[in-house]
């Protein structure tokens, strides 16, 4: 009945995919102090789910926030983000994308 789905656990930057149904896709991400994701555009409604160190966001034209381990973060469609590791620490976080992007009606 269930399906098992594994991700890695490293120390040096990495992002995977993890799920990518028809309902939702995961992504798992690792930034190590000074790494960032390209700036981009939401393309479905997002979560981020902060398991470890501290995200340093950006939304919009706004300066920016830190979130720290813990914290579930949720970013609308269509809007404009920086996502960088906000410490010298590692970051870990899951990306939650519902509906996946591939169905996203806007």
């Amino acid at each position: 009945m269930e399906t098992l789905y594994k991700f890695q656990n490293s120390s040096v930057k990495l992002i995977e995919k993890i799920v990518d149904d028809d309902f939702s896709a995961i992504n798992h991400v690792i930034l190590s102090a000074g790494d960032s994701l390209p700036e981009h555009y939401s393309n479905s409604n997002t979560y981020f789910i902060i398991v470890q160190g501290t995200m340093a966001l950006r939304m919009g034209e706004d300066k920016g926030k830190s979130y720290e381990k813990g914290s579930i973060i949720y970013i609308p469609y269509n809007i404009k983000m920086n996502v960088a590791n906000g410490s010298s620490a590692i970051l870990e976080f899951f990306i939650v994308k519902a509906p996946n992007p591939k169905n996203y009606k806007a």
